[in-house]
């Protein structure tokens, strides 16, 4: 799987520095109890050679490779300092939308801990195509997958997980609006509050949050499977031009949550469009709209600093104004 070019939108989940290598089989053959990467490639990955190692993207988290083999390529992802928790939540979620047999994502195969400390994620590796696809797929599929992925848990996931390199809890629940208020908006306004002493935002969040159930009148809620952080970032197109989505922050939720990163999506009408004939919009989307972007604003604003408070902040104004609070 290659890596999106980044946008404008900072991620805090790409991938790497530039590297390429070649390796003789020997070498990997006796580095195999060493190195559980290889090890997995040359025994379930059913390759007999690895022909090359090249690095791709670029990011600050976690490296990112490609290994060619005489079998299929592979993506892997290693963080040298994290251990497997992290890349388990993301195979878990790249493993839920995978088995809706909807929108294509890359199939997890192993995740582990690196003998050294850290830890990797083997996936597969999907060739992409042009950075500019059919928004109307898109569209369709991302709702087919939301239509399809269903649970009778409620809102939530397995576990926990990480929305860049923030915790995401998950912890179920039966009501989304307080699942939404705790683990989202509440946990990122704490967070705030905690990292910059910000009082006043934490304080105007809490508001809104005891006030936002009035934007959910006559709404019907279903936890559809989320991918969680959908951005230019973490869209591409494979090279038949179908869409593949990567990355995720999955977890059962409101559907339109996975609007949230629009802003730095890019989506346009045929997108919405296609995505509404699968899954009608409901009474009062518009006016919840801005809640959900509210969820990105506030991470953003923990993970890269103050230049993402104002838009966090007006979006509360504007709700507060709205429901009177």
């Amino acid at each position: 799987m290659a890596v999106a070019s980044l946008s404008v939108c900072f991620s805090a989940r790409p991938n790497l520095l530039l590297c390429s290598f070649s390796r003789p089989r020997i070498f990997a053959m006796a580095a195999m109890s060493e190195d559980p990467i290889r090890e997995w490639i040359l025994t379930e990955g059913k390759a007999t050679q690895i022909t090359n190692i090249t690095s791709i993207g670029g990011g600050c988290i976690n490296l990112a490779s490609r290994y060619h083999t005489d079998a299929a390529s592979f993506f892997v992802k290693t963080n040298r300092s994290i251990g497997p928790a992290m890349f388990e939540g993301e195979a878990l979620g790249l493993e839920a939308m995978y088995e809706t047999r909807t929108i294509r994502v890359p199939k997890p195969h192993k995740v582990g801990a690196l003998p050294t400390g850290g830890s990797y994620i083997i996936m597969e590796f999907i060739e992409f195509g042009s950075s500019r696809g059919n928004q109307a797929e898109l569209g369709r599929k991302l709702a087919e997958m939301h239509k399809a992925g269903k649970s009778s848990k409620g809102f939530g996931f397995e576990v926990d997980n990480t929305i860049g390199s923030t915790p995401q809890i998950n912890k179920w629940s039966s009501d989304w609006i307080e699942f939404y208020g705790e683990k989202r908006l509440g946990y990122q306004l704490k967070l705030a509050r905690d990292h910059y002493g910000d009082s006043a935002i934490y304080q105007k969040g809490h508001e809104l949050i005891q006030n936002m159930a009035l934007l959910f009148e006559d709404v019907v809620i279903e936890p559809c499977l989320l991918h969680g952080d959908l951005w230019s970032g973490n869209i591409a197109y494979d090279k038949n031009g179908e869409p593949v989505i990567l990355d995720p922050a999955c977890y059962y939720g409101h559907n339109e949550a996975d609007f949230g990163m629009s802003w730095c999506a890019g989506f346009g009408e045929s997108f919405y469009n296609a995505y509404f004939k699968v899954m009608p919009k409901q009474p009062g989307f518009e006016k919840r709209r801005d809640l959900y972007l509210l969820y990105h604003y506030l991470n953003h604003y923990n993970l890269f600093g103050s230049g993402y408070r104002s838009s966090a902040m007006s979006i509360i104004d504007d709700y507060l104004r709205m429901l009177k609070a």
